[in-house]
């Protein structure tokens, strides 16, 4: 199977400080961990990733209320590229993002969690890019805003300038038609709502459907009652069930985002899937590209 690059083992830091390939570490911390983290010696970045697919603004909500010295991150301006013929979020261009992340205070060493309020979307795109461009240390806070405990601040803090310069390609890719393959030859799965995987409705893209050979994987199971991700054994039985192989694992969603939720939870299960970033919002713009619908893969 040759549609995944493998990622190369961790790296030493290198003389500029700057992350080379992640080491595998928990994606996750909880809402109690945060806490002592906050209160130790070493406080990390936290980031506000706020963001609902097509409802309002995100910025508002952290007005009304955030994580102590939280730093808000607009996803549609900050995660993401100029929409087009690469998606509806395609990703931001390296330098940009890391300007972004260095406003926020992100530095090469410093520890970064990241929450949102709704599913753990935007949260796993700050995380997501984080890693992917060479961050070693970032966590999404397990069930988001809800499961913290601790006070809140309307104020929005002016953190000191960071030093962290994006290196991308410490996670895999898939281009569409690497992709294409994957779901051929290995495993594809498709993050997004079941009835958006078997064409039965299309509320955001051109065309309803999947890509043909890809497997409905919704991120709404990886989530327990609470909001918060199942245990690793639980999620790994699920993606194993799946057909979940180290090293052939590809996810896509709508435009990137959601997928990226998905890759959380792999993580967690023990595997590093390569991201299909155009996902859906790409694929469809495209009416040479085959189209499947209904339950099973096609």
């Amino acid at each position: 199977m040759n549609a995944i690059s493998p990622v190369p083992p961790a790296s030493p830091v290198g003389p500029s400080g700057q992350a080379g390939p992640v080491s595998r570490v928990s994606p996750i911390i909880s809402a109690a961990e945060l806490a002592d983290a906050l209160a130790g010696p070493r406080p990390p970045v936290v980031l506000d990733v706020r963001y609902r697919l097509g409802g309002p603004h995100g910025r508002p909500e952290y007005d009304a209320g955030h994580i102590p010295g939280a730093v808000f991150v607009d996803l549609d301006a900050e995660l993401a590229g100029p929409p087009g013929a690469g998606g509806r979020h395609p990703l931001p261009d390296p330098e940009d993002f890391g300007a972004a992340m260095r406003r926020a205070g992100v530095g090469a060493g410093t520890p970064v969690v990241v929450y949102d309020a709704d599913k753990g979307w935007g949260a796993a795109r700050a995380w997501w890019l984080l890693r992917w461009t060479g961050h070693r240390d970032v966590r999404v806070l397990d069930g988001g805003l809800g499961a913290w405990a601790g006070p809140l601040e309307t104020a929005a803090p002016a953190p000191a300038e960071g030093d962290f310069t994006a290196a991308p390609g410490a996670l895999p890719l898939l281009t569409a038609d690497t992709a294409a393959e994957l779901a051929r030859t290995g495993l594809l799965l498709d993050a997004r709502a079941g009835e958006r995987y078997r064409g039965e409705t299309e509320p955001i893209d051109a065309v309803a459907g999947h890509v043909p050979g890809a497997v409905s994987a919704p991120t709404t199971e990886n989530l327990d009652e609470r909001g918060r991700f199942r245990a690793p054994a639980e999620l790994r039985e699920r993606f194993t069930a799946l057909g979940a192989v180290p090293g052939e694992v590809g996810i896509y969603c709508g435009s990137g985002v959601s997928a990226a939720q998905l890759a959380v939870a792999l993580e967690l299960a023990g595997f590093t899937p390569a991201l299909y970033a155009g996902s859906w919002s790409e694929w469809s713009r495209d009416p040479a590209r085959p189209v499947a619908t209904g339950p099973q893969p096609g």
